[in-house]
């Protein structure tokens, strides 16, 4: 394996392990009301990546983001996006509702299939038809089930998925991309916490241990984001889709056997489902790629 390609899964590890574990911290905070740990995750996470693109040297590309009014309300969307993915995931945390964000994350790679056969034209085969099948399955089965549909499950994977359509459509790095988008939610996160009655509001008043961990909501956003964009760059996109189970899973492991949530034999046909139309999509992939080797080898 070369070097290039052994970092990259290193550094995919890391990301997706990173973002498997932060609803520990989320969970840790929930002495502070979720709109204020959002506030200071926008607030710090706009402050670090600032820095880095004047370190990475990425202001022409935030200047002609800047200079294109079409590209800016694509990013205006995609603020109000990845803000609202950002907040309903840090309230289902504190929630005690870490299985359902868990399911959303799962369900958010099937959601992607279907908008890029919407909005790309993508067409799906028999083995990504019977998987989105199966995941509807698995919510009309809650629906049935509960008498509701899983809404923070499904609102995470929309806004995430929905997200990523935006994102690719204007094409534009993951540093610069959340730098306009935290620097968009800033006045709002600001103003939230100026108005807020909240005793942790005011960090002047605040033990340091307190600040510090406020303030940590910054590197927990950004640290596997860099790791990611470092990812991307040294593995193929196919090979960083193996190990983006590797969040939800996490998340569901930590819901179930850390914070003592219910899995009702009933919530887990439902996540059986999901995982069955997964379990396709990979073998399909991994099969799809040995193909490809194969007449590559043949080829040469």
């Amino acid at each position: 394996m070369q070097t290039s390609s052994k970092s990259g899964i290193f550094y995919a590890l890391t990301a997706f392990t990173l973002w498997a574990i932060a609803p520990i911290y989320f969970k840790e905070m929930s002495f502070v009301p979720a709109q204020e740990v959002l506030a200071h995750r926008i607030i710090w996470s706009c402050v670090i990546v600032l820095v880095l693109i004047v370190a990475l040297r990425y202001g022409a590309a935030l200047i002609r983001i800047l200079r294109s009014p079409k590209a800016l309300l694509a990013m205006l969307v995609s603020t109000v996006l990845i803000g609202l993915n950002w907040g309903i995931f840090i309230c289902a945390v504190q929630s005690n509702m870490l299985l359902s964000a868990s399911l959303g994350y799962y369900i958010n790679p099937l959601i992607s299939i279907l908008l890029g056969m919407i909005f790309f034209q993508d067409k799906l085969d028999r083995t990504r038809k019977i998987a989105v099948g199966l995941c509807f399955c698995a919510v009309a089965f809650e629906v049935i089930q509960f008498g509701s549909l899983p809404w923070v499950a499904l609102a995470l994977a929309l806004t995430f998925g929905i997200y990523g359509l935006v994102r690719k459509k204007v094409a534009v790095d993951s540093f610069t991309g959340m730098a306009i988008e935290t620097a968009l939610m800033l006045p709002f996160a600001l103003a939230y916490l100026l108005m807020s009655d909240s005793p942790s509001a005011n960090m002047f008043e605040n033990s340091s241990t307190v600040n510090w961990l406020l303030f940590a909501a910054g590197p927990i956003t950004m640290v596997p984001l860099m790791c990611f964009a470092a990812a991307a760059n040294r593995v193929s996109l196919v090979t960083l889709g193996f190990f983006q189970y590797i969040g939800p899973t996490g998340m569901f492991i930590l819901a179930v056997f850390l914070y003592d949530e219910p899995l009702s034999p009933e919530k887990l046909i439902t996540f059986t489902l999901i995982w069955s139309a997964l379990a396709m999509l990979i073998i399909d992939s991994v099969r799809k790629i040995r193909k490809t080797q194969s007449n590559e080898l043949l080829e040469s």
